[in-house]
């Protein structure tokens, strides 16, 4: 299953096995695994909770999915990203990709990354000194979306 939405952990090395497994063609894997930060702008994070709303997140992701393999044919993609109350140093989620070669592995990965990023409907709440507050979109992550063609809100109709 190329997605799943957990509160549990997961573990890198057991993740890349199992997609490696799929295709035997394949010659590299790239990953990316976000983590929770302790430190976010200027205020120290006690914890961070991400919700979602079951079934819309896991079409999403699949959507994102979908629209790497189109850009990038034979690429493996697995998205892992956990929901419910984190803290700090604990894993948040794991996109990985496997291609034939390097590059496409490292762009596709870089791709759905960027897109989940702006395109993943979670909400994520952070707990620090002041209390609790929502964290808003970045600038940042639209710009990095934008570099592959694709403007934010509009993802899901992207077609290359």
């Amino acid at each position: 299953m190329p997605v799943r939405v957990q509160t549990e952990d997961f573990d890198l090395t057991t993740e890349v096995a199992q997609l490696r497994a799929r295709n035997p063609a394949i010659g590299a894997v790239a990953c990316f695994v976000g983590t929770v930060r302790d430190l976010n702008d200027g205020s120290t994070i006690a914890s961070l909770e991400l919700e979602h709303y079951p079934g819309m997140t896991e079409k999403a992701l699949e959507a994102i999915v979908e629209a790497a393999q189109r850009r990038w044919a034979g690429i493996e993609v697995l998205i892992v990203h956990r929901v419910g109350k984190l803290a700090p140093l604990d894993q948040i989620v794991l996109v990985a990709t496997t291609s034939k070669h390097r590059g496409d592995a490292f762009a596709s990965c870089e791709f759905v990354m960027d897109y989940l990023k702006t395109e993943a409907p979670f909400w994520k709440k952070e707990e620090t000194e002041q209390g609790a507050r929502w964290v808003d979109a970045r600038e940042s992550d639209n710009t990095a979306l934008a570099r592959w063609g694709v403007a934010s809100g509009n993802a899901s109709r992207e077609s290359s």
